[in-house]
C-alpha cells in the first residue's frame, strides 16, 4: 500500500512536471489539428452517406416502377445500394465515436490546462499589482528624501516586508541601534554605547512535527507559521561598560581600527598553515561561458510549485553538488576549535553562535542552484591536512530528497540532516530547510543542536538575483549543557532600514533564562560578542550592561576575479577537484557535474537528463518489484543507506541519519 501511494504520488509529480514544461500553445494547435482531422473524417462520411444514399432511393423507386421480369436484377441492385449505404454508416458512427472520445480524453486535460493558466494569471495580477504598490512607496520615499524629510519607521518596516514576503509576516525587526552603526554616543555619556533592538522569543513546536509537516505541504502559510510559534516580546537595550583606554572595541569603526587591517579568523585564532604539509590543490576553476537564458520565460510556468521536483537546465547551477554545498558549511571550523577549549558554557555557545553565522557567508553572491544528488551518491572530503577535518556525506532518500552528513574533528564532532523545500512566488524564490546541525564536543560532554533559517532569492522576473537570509535561530544545548540556548535574529533586508543591512543580533542564555552574551553583527562579513555584566530594567524591557565586544568570525576575502568563476571560495573551487581513489559513487565523477565545470554545457544537459531518466528508471523498478512482493504476501527491503543509520536522537524524539 505504501508503494502505491508513493507511485501515485511521483505520477502526479510527472504530470505536473510535464505540464509545466510543456508550451500550451503548442499542444493546442496539436490537439486542435487532431480534431480537425477527425471532423473532415465525419464530413467525408457524411458526403458518402448522402451520396449512396440518394442512389438507394433511385434503386428502391426503380423498383417499384419496373415490370416482374426484371425484379431479380433490381432487387440485386437495391442490396448493392444497401450495402454501400451500410458501410458508410458504420465508417460515420466509428468517426463519430472517435472524435467525441478524443475529445472527452482531452477535455480533462484542457480542463486542468484551463485552471492552470486562471491561477497563473491570478497570481501574475497579485505580482503586478504588489510591485506597482511597492514602486509607489519608493517614489514616496524618495519624494521625502528630496526634500530632507525622514523616511519613517512604520513605513519602512511595511516596505520591507513586502519586499521580503508577501505570505508571512517577519517576525524579527530592528530598532535603531547607535552603538553597533558607530554613529549614536551619547552626548552625556561619550565613554559609553547604547543601543537597542526588538527580541521575539518563540517557543517553537518540535522540529520533528515541522518536518512531517513541511514535506507533506511544502510550504507554510502565515496561519500555520502563528500555530507554530508562540511570542515573547522583548525590547532589549544594549549598555557598554566604560571603556578602557587601552583598546576599546566598543563600534564597528572601533574594532576596525583595532584590528590589523588583513587581519581574518586564522590569525584570530591562531591558525598557521605550514604550506610543506598541506596538499597542493587548485585555486580557481575554468570561467564561467557566457550562455544567457531568460530565467523568467522558464520559471514563469512554476509558480507556487516546489522547485526540487522539477527539472532545471544547467544554466541556473553551478558545478558543486548539495553535498558538496552542505560541506562549505565547515569552512570556518577554527571557531569550533576555540569553542571546544572554552570551560564557560554560555561563552562556547556564543563562539557556536559565531559559527552557525559562518556558513552564510558565501551566499551574498552565489545565486547558482547545486546538482540534487542522485540516490545514494556519496561525497568524501579529508582535509586534516590544513582545515583539520574530514566529511562524509550521502544522499539517503529519493522521496523526499534527505542528505545525511558527518564531519569529525579531533575537538568535535558535527553531523547533520538536510532536507528543504521551495517554492517561485512570482517574484522570488523562498528556500525552507529542513532538518537539524548538531555538534558534540566529547571532552566536555556538551551537545548543541539547531536549524537553518529561511533563503529567499530575489529579483526573479527583473533585475539582478541576489539572497537574503532571515529568520529565527535557536541553538539548543543539551547532556552537559541541558537549559543553555542562543536566539539568534537573521534581520530581513529593508531598503530603507537605517541599520546595518545583512545584521543578526541575539543573545546567550543560561538554564536559568538568564542573559549571559549578547551575538551582533552581519551574516556576510564578521560577528562579534560581548559578555553581559549586569542586567536591569522590566521583563519585558531589560537593560543589559555588556564589556567590550570582542570579534568572533570575519569572512575571508573572495579570490581575485572569483565573478569569473561563479563567485567561488577557494575552498569551494577545491571541492570538485578530481582525486584518484575516491569511491565511484563520489560526487567528483559526475559527468553532467564535470561536463559543466569544464564549459561544455549543452553536452552537460544531456547527461544530466540521461541520469534523472536513468534514476526514475530504476525507482519504477524498485516500485513493482515492492508491488509483486506485497501481491504475494512477502517483504520487500526498503532502501538502506550505505554509510548512515537512521536513530532516534539522543534525547529528543527526532530520528536522523547517523553515521
Amino acid at each position: 500500500a505504501k508503494a502505491k501511494a508513493i507511485r501515485a504520488i511521483e505520477c502526479e509529480e510527472e504530470e505536473e512536471t510535464e505540464t509545466a514544461h510543456v508550451v500550451p500553445s503548442q499542444e493546442i494547435t496539436s490537439v486542435v489539428r487532431d480534431l480537425t482531422d477527425r471532423l473532415e473524417n465525419m464530413r467525408t462520411c457524411y458526403d458518402l452517406i448522402t451520396k449512396h444514399g440518394a442512389a438507394l432511393q433511385r434503386a428502391l423507386n426503380d423498383l417499384e416502377t419496373n415490370e416482374e421480369e426484371s425484379l431479380a436484377s433490381r432487387t440485386k441492385i437495391v442490396n448493392e445500394r444497401a450495402t454501400l449505404f451500410r458501410i458508410t454508416s458504420n465508417a460515420m458512427i466509428n468517426a463519430g465515436n472517435d472524435y467525441v472520445h478524443t475529445a472527452e480524453v482531452q477535455g480533462h486535460k484542457w480542463s486542468k490546462m484551463l485552471h492552470h493558466e486562471r491561477e497563473q494569471r491570478q497570481r501574475l495580477e497579485e505580482i503586478i499589482e504588489q510591485m506597482a504598490k511597492q514602486q509607489s512607496q519608493m517614489e514616496q520615499a524618495a519624494v521625502l528624501v528630496r526634500q530632507n524629510k525622514p523616511v519613517t519607521s512604520s513605513s519602512s518596516a511595511g516596505t520591507a516586508g513586502s519586499l521580503v514576503t508577501s505570505d508571512e509576516e517577519m517576525e524579527f525587526f530592528d530598532a535603531e541601534e547607535h552603538g553597533y552603526s558607530g554613529s549614536g554616543r551619547s552626548p552625556e555619556s561619550p565613554d559609553r554605547e547604547r543601543g537597542t533592538f526588538i527580541l521575539k522569543m518563540n517557543k517553537r513546536r518540535s522540529s520533528s512535527e515541522d518536518q512531517v509537516e513541511g514535506h507533506l505541504e511544502g510550504s507554510s502559510s502565515e496561519s500555520d507559521e502563528q500555530k507554530r510559534t508562540v511570542q515573547t516580546v522583548q525590547q532589549v537595550c544594549l549598555v557598554s561598560a566604560p571603556r578602557v583606554a587601552s583598546g576599546g572595541q566598543g563600534d564597528d569603526d572601533d574594532v576596525d581600527k583595532a584590528l590589523p587591517a588583513k587581519q581574518s579568523t586564522d590569525s584570530i585564532y591562531g591558525r598557521n598553515w605550514n604550506p610543506d604539509l598541506i596538499k597542493k590543490r587548485r585555486d580557481r576553476v575554468p570561467d564561467k561561458p557566457n550562455h544567457p537564458i531568460s530565467l523568467w520565460g522558464i520559471m514563469k510556468n512554476c509558480i507556487g510549485k516546489d522547485l526540487s521536483k522539477i527539472p532545471m537546465p544547467i544554466n541556473f547551477n553551478e558545478p558543486l553538488s548539495m553535498l558538496q554545498r552542505l560541506v562549505e558549511d565547515y569552512e570556518y571550523t577554527e571557531i569550533l576549535d576555540y569553542a571546544a577549549t572554552c570551560q564557560d558554557v554560555c561563552e562556547q555557545l556564543a563562539y557556536i553562535a559565531a559559527f552557525t553565522v559562518s556558513a552564510y557567508a558565501t551566499t551574498t553572491n552565489r545565486t547558482g542552484k547545486p546538482f540534487n544528488p542522485l540516490l545514494g551518491e556519496t561525497y568524501e572530503c579529508d582535509r586534516m591536512d590544513d582545515y583539520g577535518w574530514r566529511c562524509l556525506a550521502e544522499q539517503v532518500s529519493h522521496h523526499p530528497p534527505v542528505a545525511a552528513l558527518h564531519c569529525e574533528s579531533k575537538n568535535w564532532t558535527c553531523w547533520q540532516e538536510f532536507s528543504m523545500t521551495s517554492k517561485f512566488r512570482g517574484k522570488y524564490v523562498q528556500v525552507n530547510p529542513l532538518g537539524g546541525v548538531y555538534v558534540q564536543f566529547p571532552h566536555s560532554g556538551r551537545r548543541y543542536s539547531w536549524r537553518k533559517v529561511t533563503t529567499t532569492v530575489n529579483n526573479i522576473i527583473v533585475g539582478k538575483l541576489w539572497v537574503d537570509q532571515h529568520g529565527e535561530m535557536e541553538i539548543l544545548g543539551s547532556q552537559a549543557a541541558e537549559g543553555h540556548k542562543c536566539i539568534l535574529n537573521f534581520i530581513p533586508y529593508s531598503y530603507f532600514s537605517r541599520d546595518v543591512q545583512r545584521s543578526v543580533k541575539g543573545v546567550v542564555m543560561n538554564k536559568d533564562n538568564e542573559v549571559k552574551y549578547v551575538v551582533r553583527g552581519t551574516w556576510d562579513l564578521k560577528i562579534e560578542i560581548a559578555p553581559v555584566l549586569s542586567t536591569s530594567g522590566s521583563a519585558s524591557s531589560p537593560t543589559y550592561t555588556t564589556g567590550e565586544f570582542k570579534l568572533a568570525w570575519r569572512r575571508r576575502p573572495a579570490p581575485p576575479d572569483s565573478d569569473k568563476f561563479y563567485n567561488f571560495t577557494t575552498l569551494a573551487c577545491q571541492l570538485n577537484e578530481e582525486e584518484e581513489g575516491v569511491a565511484p559513487t563520489d560526487s567528483r565523477l559526475r559527468p553532467d557535474q564535470r561536463l559543466m565545470e569544464q564549459g561544455d554545457w549543452d553536452e552537460s544537459n544531456k547527461e544530466k537528463l540521461r541520469l534523472e531518466d536513468k534514476q526514475r528508471t530504476e525507482r519504477r523498478r524498485r516500485e513493482n518489484e515492492a508491488e509483486e512482493a506485497a501481491a504475494e504476501g512477502r517483504p520487500y527491503p526498503a532502501y538502506e543507506p550505505m554509510w548512515f543509520k537512521r536513530e532516534k536522537e539522543e534525547g529528543s524524539e527526532e530520528y536522523v541519519h547517523v553515521f
